[in-house]
């Protein structure tokens, strides 16, 4: 290491940020050159390149908000996405922009033409295709450092050891409530926080579930006493706007939950109504 070390020392480059802070960077193609050489993942090298006070390019505009050590925190993280439709491929797309080094991509549906008034990922050239598999194409022309597992199945209690192994925060993008039930069960099981999120029309919700919480439950009541396994998008749609904010947000509450960051969303319900602007917190526990 002591070798990579001097590497990383010799391809830095001075920079400055936009408040005239200066900065050592390094350039994507020189941190995969040096992962090439040395015979290790790219996201390890960058994780080494921020542990010896120099900075990927990619991440420049990342910092003030994160420190060197938070970005080197969120390329060791993993997070399994859980359905990657509008606000799943908002979350992922997003999660790979910031860093977060590994991501667990879950669904088993495909493009559909109805996908493409919202979902990021959706586009007339793979409709028909894979969710999953598209997912991941898109994530590694964005961040080739990031290390993606795909699991091209939905997501069931089957299946759900596999998918949430190793993950330190699972992501809530499905769009049935029983799903979300039996998804926050295994995120419990397996002693990890859970991000969930619901859209309608112009409007919905976000939440973060720890495995002592009470959770969904606050929000739904208990689980065999659902009246419908679908919320109000059955009658107002699900909107661009309104997907991409939420997925944002789940996004953003994911970064709170790996960096133990202050003001996160656990035990209380971030509501979103963007036909008057409101934005409300209310308390769940």
């Amino acid at each position: 290491m002591d070798n990579l070390v001097a590497a990383i020392k010799k391809e830095a480059v001075s920079a400055t940020l936009p408040d005239g802070s200066p900065v050592e960077t390094i350039t994507a193609s020189r941190a995969e050159r040096l992962a090439e050489e040395f015979g290790l993942s790219l996201r390890r090298v960058e994780i080494k390149i921020l542990e010896n006070g120099v900075v990927p390019r990619r991440y420049l505009r990342n910092l003030k908000t994160f420190s060197l050590s938070d970005q080197a925190r969120l390329l060791e993280s993993k997070a399994a996405v859980i359905g990657l439709g509008g606000l799943g491929g908002m979350v992922a797309e997003t999660l790979a922009r910031l860093g977060v080094g590994q991501l667990v991509l879950v669904d088993g549906d495909r493009f559909e033409e109805h996908n493409l008034n919202r979902q990021l990922l959706a586009l007339h050239s793979n409709l028909g295709r894979p969710k999953a598999g598209e997912a991941a194409r898109r994530i590694r022309r964005i961040n080739s450092a990031v290390e993606v597992e795909v699991h091209g199945h939905f997501f069931g209690p089957e299946t759900a050891g596999t998918a949430l192994e190793g993950a330190r925060v699972v992501v809530d993008c499905l769009d049935a409530i029983d799903t979300r039930f039996l998804l926050e069960k295994a995120a419990k099981d397996c002693g990890l926080p859970l991000i969930s999120a619901a859209v309608a029309g112009f409007s919905g919700h976000v939440t973060t579930v720890f495995p002592s919480d009470e959770g969904l439950r606050s929000i739904y009541g208990p689980p065999d006493s659902l009246s419908a396994n679908r919320g109000a998008e059955t009658s107002l749609g699900c909107l661009a706007p309104a997907v991409s904010l939420l997925g944002c947000l789940e996004a953003t509450e994911v970064c709170k939950v790996l960096l133990g960051k202050t003001g996160n969303l656990r035990n209380k319900l971030l509501l979103v109504d963007l036909n008057d602007y409101t934005f409300q917190v209310l308390d769940l526990a």
